[in-house]
């Protein structure tokens, strides 16, 4: 009997610590950057740790500048907001962006992300600009860009 109330605790446990997203509140949660506080459904970031905690971002710039300066190997999730489905999240990693000065931003980088480049593209040829990947636009934006 405890062996079994020892393997369930031990189960929860692990469950419990399974790194998870957490929806933005937006006009209440606070950029864990530059603590404004969250608004624009299409340009907000949130990453998290492997040890579940949450970082919220009220512009992609922002989380873009808060990884750079934390160790690689820290983050489970990297979420970016949308710009074509505004309140809804694109897996930082793989998504595409685009910084275009016709497309302002919470932080005055220009920057929007996209669920892929075929997207990035569409909205580059109606608006200009350059479009990155992940890890060009961690190179492009460097540790710490001026907000």
């Amino acid at each position: 009997m405890k062996k079994a109330i020892f393997i369930l605790i031990g189960v929860a446990m692990i469950a419990g610590c399974t790194p998870s997203p957490q929806p933005i509140n937006y006009g209440t949660d606070l950029c864990n950057h530059c603590q404004m506080t969250i608004v624009d459904r299409q340009h907000a970031g949130e990453a998290v740790t492997r040890k579940g905690k949450v970082y919220k971002f009220d512009a992609i710039e922002c989380m873009v500048n808060y990884v750079n300066v934390h160790q690689e190997s820290e983050w489970a999730i990297l979420l970016a907001g949308d710009y074509n489905r505004p309140g809804e999240m694109i897996d930082a990693l793989t998504g595409s962006y685009l910084i275009s000065k016709a497309i302002p931003s919470p932080m005055g980088a220009y920057l929007s992300a996209f669920a892929n480049t075929e997207e990035a593209g569409m909205v580059q040829s109606e608006k200009g600009g350059e479009i990155y990947d992940w890890s060009q636009l961690r190179t492009k934006l460097g540790p710490n860009t001026p907000q």
